[in-house]
């Protein structure tokens, strides 16, 4: 029996509210003894007229009459709390869980509806460096929770290949360029002479004009600026793609800001034609007092484009290609306001799809002794960052390896610290809402013990260890139906944490925000933990309690398993 679609009905035919408004504000009380299920009656006040007290009298009085004899209900002020029998919920859960197998929290809700993510959109010519971490894990898991919920999503990767820092760098290489050095290290190089341009620009001014000039010519496609641009991204590419592969990322389109420069005067001219666009100090500007915002520059004084009309002929350019249900920006919220320009100047414009335009901003990724600047020099890259995390994590099982004398081959070490050394890092992204700042620790990181993705692996992996013994014992049935035999307080807390993953999926894709279902996997590793070390599971005596003990663990690692993979983490087998 699905206890919450069946109080969620039974409220909606009491209350005349629809289900689905229901099922949004039903809640799980912190404490058991407030219910498995609670209701706040003040949601129902305004429409219902009453008081909330009231409400939750009239509804206990009649859920003792329609509802099932085994939900109980309870009125805690303008509360009501419902009660269901543990038995047979755990029971429903776990079949309900193994019989979705991998389609475990799959949806049909986004059938029909495009969502673009623009996510990792890392610039031509730079380090790929942890800073652009952020926005590349963000942004996948995004795409495979949205995926899940059976949009379709297009994965856009916007890249910084156009505007005036292309002047500097086409400047720089003309007169400090090493062809060796870019041919061997291009980056390293790209890099070395772009620092050296602004520490040169100090007391040489005029490299200033020279890199705008040099720009100028780029967008009015003069064969020798074009050819350097087109070389500097063929080889960026190239880098860029061995970190998206090493993470398992991918991109449907990676059309960069110089995709839309022949657009731009589609944008001036809708701009123009409503009467929007206004010169000021020889700029071209959208004025946003009404929006209380600062306007708009759409064409700067020297007549070069900058980053707002180029989004601006991208929604337009989008919203022809695609004609999306949402178009979801993961940038970093210092840029919050670029964003909030260039959708009040959409919606200025009548572009009903401005609404549809979302700003996802994340926090700034520290560490403890120093600040990124690509402008001078100081980044740490993406590439080094993994490869320390995996190098600890190697140590880590070499370490226990001897200790436990364990039969793996220092192969099999290497495979499970990639994936584990990978995902450490993925998960301290994802662990907490996007909003706060990162600051790396990699005793935290790699906590084995902590809320980590070493810690939530581990514990897949035990639970695997559990189950491979059964089958070699003969004692895992192939059987999903679950005999309702199972009561135990941690029983029904995984029960409880397995019936809400589609939930945490659908809350994660709600608010944009992947923490949610990374709680959700953490919290469900952690109550196994607690289960297994006060519960026995293979030495149970009661050969039914033990097989249902045993397709309750199943359920867990497939619902373990699964809420890693939509976030973009390997789970493994063996640790």
């Amino acid at each position: 029996m699905d206890y919450r679609a069946s109080i969620v009905r039974w409220l909606a035919d009491e209350t005349g509210v629809l289900s689905e408004q229901i099922d949004d504000w039903l809640e799980i009380p912190p404490q058991p003894e407030l219910g498995d299920f609670a209701l706040p009656c003040f949601q129902l006040a305004r429409s219902l007229h009453k008081a909330p007290l009231a409400i939750a009298k009239e509804l206990a009085e009649q859920a003792s009459v329609y509802l099932d004899r085994k939900i109980q209900v309870q009125v805690v002020g303008g509360y009501l709390n419902f009660f269901i029998d543990r038995a047979s919920y755990i029971s429903h859960v776990v079949t309900k869980t193994l019989k979705a197998g991998e389609q475990l929290g799959v949806s049909d809700e986004g059938e029909g509806k495009t969502v673009i993510v623009e996510f990792s959109s890392p610039n031509i010519a730079k380090p790929f460096h942890v800073g652009h971490a952020f926005t590349t894990i963000l942004g996948h898991a995004l795409y495979r929770l949205y995926d899940r919920l059976g949009y379709r999503v297009v994965r856009m990767n916007h890249l910084g290949d156009y505007g005036t820092q292309f002047g500097k760098l086409i400047v720089a290489y003309r007169l400090w360029g090493d062809e060796t050095a870019l041919q061997h290290e291009p980056i390293n190089e790209l890099l070395r002479i772009y620092v050296r341009f602004h520490d040169e620009a100090k007391d040489r001014p005029e490299l200033e004009s020279e890199a705008r000039q040099a720009f100028r010519k780029l967008e009015a496609g003069e064969k020798a600026e074009k050819e350097l641009w087109q070389r500097f991204k063929d080889l960026s590419l190239q880098e860029f793609s061995a970190v998206y592969q090493r993470l398992g990322v991918e991109f449907d389109n990676y059309n960069g800001e110089s995709f839309y420069s022949d657009r731009i005067p589609e944008v001036v001219d809708l701009l123009r034609r409503q009467g929007l666009l206004v010169e000021s100090e020889g700029a071209q500007i959208v004025p946003l007092e009404e929006y209380d915002l600062p306007p708009c520059i759409v064409i700067k004084s020297d007549g070069t484009t900058i980053y707002a009309s180029r989004d601006l002929a991208a929604v337009l350019y989008r919203i022809e290609r695609y004609q999306f249900f949402k178009n979801i920006y993961v940038v970093g919220s210092p840029q919050a306001l670029h964003f909030r320009q260039v959708f009040a100047v959409l919606d200025k414009a009548g572009i009903p799809e401005a609404k549809n335009c979302v700003h996802v901003g994340f926090g700034l990724v520290k560490f403890p002794d120093r600040k990124l600047s690509t402008r001078s020099g100081d980044v740490i890259l993406l590439s080094d960052l993994l490869n320390e995390s995996v190098e600890k994590t190697l140590t880590t099982i070499r370490e226990n390896a001897q200790i436990r004398q364990t039969d793996m081959s220092e192969e099999e070490m290497q495979s499970i610290a990639e994936k584990i050394g990978l995902s450490a890092v993925i998960y301290t992204f994802l662990r907490n809402s996007r909003e706060r700042d990162i600051v790396f620790s990699w005793d935290e990181m790699l906590d084995f013990d902590g809320d980590s993705a070493p810690y939530v692996q581990y514990t897949y992996a035990r639970a695997r260890s559990i189950l491979r013994k059964a089958e070699e014992a003969g004692l895992l049935s192939k059987q999903i139906e679950s005999p309702a035999v199972l009561d135990h307080d941690d029983e029904f807390a995984l029960a409880k944490l397995l019936d809400g993953f589609t939930e945490a999926i659908r809350r994660a894709v709600a608010l944009n925000e992947p923490y949610i279902l990374v709680r959700q996997v953490t919290s469900l590793a952690r109550t196994f933990n607690k289960y297994y070390n006060s519960e026995s599971i293979l030495g149970t005596a009661d050969p039914v309690v033990r097989a249902a003990r045993l397709r309750l663990l199943q359920a867990v690692c497939l619902g373990i398993r699964t809420g890693l993979d939509l976030v973009g983490i390997t789970a493994v087998e063996r640790m």
